[in-house]
């Protein structure tokens, strides 16, 4: 895959995987490392503000069934209809993505660290691999990814199943990955596959 040529010292690393992989707990450690995180996930919530530029042009594709009592939209109701819908999930990319790709530059020209993660679950499919110098997938056993986005997010499995789908299977994502990240094992199994990879990088 063509990678960012590297004009600068900084290196920008790609975290992604799929709901409920395990990206959170790999960022922390890299974190922990010395590297930046960028949560792409935490920048597009901020997309859905009533105050950005991606707001109203969400309330008019999808209309103000979306909308709470405090005018704010309701995420949850937007994930239902998005993700029964490609093609609606489609359009609501087209409006998100650009903001957030635009933020995450801003993010990374600003940074003052030696290692600048993306931490973003589409990191693929919104085309971000591009801006990557090392891409790395976390990776974990379906019946485990399933248990864990049941627990977290209080999702029916129906729910989880058109979450999943929505995105590039796990598998041609790992085929895309300069490392992989099992997330199978236990959290010091997973801290000491960060480690080494983060010696590799750095």
């Amino acid at each position: 895959m063509q990678r960012r040529r590297i004009k600068q010292k900084k290196i920008i690393l790609g975290l992604t995987g799929s709901f409920g992989s395990g990206k959170s707990t790999v960022a922390g450690i890299l974190r922990s490392c010395g590297a930046e995180i960028i949560d792409a996930d935490k920048i597009a919530h901020r997309c859905y503000r009533p105050q950005s530029n991606a707001y109203k042009k969400i309330i008019n594709l999808f209309g103000r069934r979306i909308m709470g009592g405090d005018k704010k939209i309701n995420r949850r109701k937007l994930a239902g209809m998005v993700f029964a819908d490609k093609g609606l999930l489609k359009k609501l990319n087209r409006i998100v993505h650009p903001q957030v790709k635009a933020i995450i530059s801003s993010r990374i020209r600003q940074s003052k660290k030696k290692a600048v993660v993306i931490d973003a679950p589409l990191l693929i499919e919104a085309g971000l691999q591009r801006v990557v110098d090392k891409l790395i997938v976390v990776t974990l056993d379906r019946q485990k990814q399933l248990a864990r986005m049941k627990k977290r997010d209080a999702l029916s499995p129906a729910e989880i199943r058109k979450r999943v789908r929505a995105q590039i299977p796990l598998q041609r994502k790992a085929v895309l990955a300069d490392f992989i990240i099992d997330n199978s094992g236990t959290r010091e199994e997973t801290k000491r596959q960060v480690k080494r990879i983060w010696k590799k990088i750095i």
